[in-house]
């Protein structure tokens, strides 16, 4: 295979890596998580340190307190090294948690430092570490009971949440059609 497409279906294995990984967080799914780290893998969030199966255990169910999670990914910068990849992506992580008084709205933003690793064929994480820039309270979490900009919702399926959400539906019926 020529070198340069090889290097470009490299990239491209890596961002969908980091990609479904986010779903598989935001959505906690154990199975999506699991494809994008390798078993040895390390991590390291500064507010969670172990071993993969300790972060799996952790991530997945993931606290009550959180309803609903959302990664925004932004570019990456990649450098590949024979089967070794070091790669910088920007995230911008919100989250509504319940504090205690009411659901609040947080967002939080980083940098991933991934160390990636090609294996048979395939690329996945071997250690994460998480930076992080800027954190922010939003305050307050919109009351989805009462739709949107003063317009009520036609059905319950349009609002997210971690687990349960419509998502899962489309994704299973995505491979029926």
């Amino acid at each position: 295979m020529d070198a340069a497409l090889e290097a470009l279906l490299d990239r491209e294995a890596i961002r969908d890596c980091i990609g479904r990984l986010a779903r598989g967080e935001d959505r906690r799914d154990p199975g999506m998580i699991s494809a994008a780290y390798w078993p040895d893998a390390e991590t390291d969030y500064g507010v969670f340190k172990g071993d993969f199966a300790t972060y799996l255990a952790w991530v997945v169910p993931g606290a009550d307190a959180i309803s609903n999670t959302q990664h925004g990914l932004g570019q990456s910068v990649i450098e590949i090294q024979g089967d070794q990849a070091r790669v910088e992506t920007q995230v911008s992580a919100y989250h509504r948690i319940d504090m205690g008084d009411g659901d609040r709205d947080i967002c939080i933003g980083g940098r991933y430092l991934d160390r990636l690793e090609k294996r048979n064929d395939a690329w996945r994480i071997a250690h994460r570490l998480m930076l992080y820039d800027w954190y922010q309270d939003w305050g307050q979490s919109i009351d989805w009971t009462q739709g949107v900009m003063g317009m009520a919702f036609s059905a319950g399926h349009y609002t997210g949440r971690s687990i349960g959400d419509h998502s899962e539906t489309f994704f299973s019926i995505a491979g029926t059609r």
